[in-house]
């Protein structure tokens, strides 16, 4: 079992505020993630004006779109994210929801791109993305196999190299829903490596995930469930992370190589147990 890569998903947990955000990519750095990831998004190209002029009660207004636009982050801000993260040694990316908004991530040396779940079926962005050649992480949640094929189609037809996630788009998705046998299938349906993207509330379904064999984890984090968002309920705090990491991390050695060989340990219990000296015994 290789070392499954671990992402923090910070997406919009930050509530627009630097200082969170910061404190959100330590959480990340300190519990031993390899990289945090963000959401980036051009109103206008995502949204209906109709849609924006809206009512929403929000820290930031009573609109759609104050919402929106208090949910994101500027090139400067997404400066001072390259350089924070540069300096703590930890990766970064973030998931665009339009194509204008994957251009503007072009700005940056970012190691890996992420096709969030509800952006599988945009064939534009996903043709601006596959022609970076950079890793992609391919959330599938929300999709049928239609839609999955679809992707994967532009990701190899511009040898762009890629990672499934398996994925169930609720928030927090309960256990019973996980439906982690996906893994296989979806390693088996089209030949490649699988991830999971983990909305449940604990972090057995992630563990399990790893025993699945996949070879990256996703989950939300948050300073505090409680915190106002759509997705605090279904993210991890620091402790959940740490935790996660941790175990995940021992997952490889817990498994082992899969090859039957009797330990040293093992041949001085068995000279205790079976009256007769295991190395002189023969059929």
């Amino acid at each position: 079992m290789s070392k499954v890569f671990m992402i923090a998903e910070v997406g919009i947990n930050h509530n627009g505020d630097m200082a969170i955000a910061r404190k959100l990519i330590d959480m990340a750095a300190e519990t031993g993630c390899d990289a945090v990831k963000f959401q980036k998004r051009n109103i206008d190209k995502v949204y209906t004006q109709e849609y924006l002029a809206g009512h929403r009660e929000s820290p930031w207004g009573n609109t759609q779109r104050a919402q929106k636009d208090g949910l994101e982050f500027s090139k400067l801000q997404y400066d001072e994210i390259d350089a924070y993260c540069k300096n703590l040694n930890i990766k970064w990316s973030a998931s665009a929801w339009d194509v204008d908004s994957q251009k503007f991530l072009q700005n940056y040396d970012l190691t890996f791109n992420k096709v969030a779940s509800a952006m599988i079926t945009h064939a534009d962005l996903l043709r601006e993305i596959a022609g970076e050649g950079r890793h992609t992480y391919i959330s599938t949640g929300m999709s049928t196999f239609n839609d999955i094929d679809r992707a994967v189609k532009i990701f190899k037809d511009k040898d762009c190299p890629f990672t499934l996630l398996h994925a169930v788009s609720t928030y927090p998705c309960d256990d019973e829903d996980c439906n982690l046998n996906m893994i296989k299938t979806l390693r088996e349906k089209y030949g490649c490596e699988v991830g999971y993207s983990g909305h449940e509330r604990g972090i057995t379904p992630s563990l399990a995930a790893a025993t699945l064999g996949a070879t990256a984890i996703e989950r939300h984090i948050t300073l505090d469930r409680t915190m106002y968002g759509s997705d605090q309920s279904a993210s991890l705090e620091k402790e959940g992370i740490r935790r996660l990491v941790r175990d995940v991390r021992n997952m490889s050695k817990i498994l082992g190589a899969g090859e039957k060989v009797i330990l040293p340990a093992e041949k001085d219990c068995a000279n205790k147990l079976r009256y007769f000296n295991v190395d002189d015994f023969t059929w």
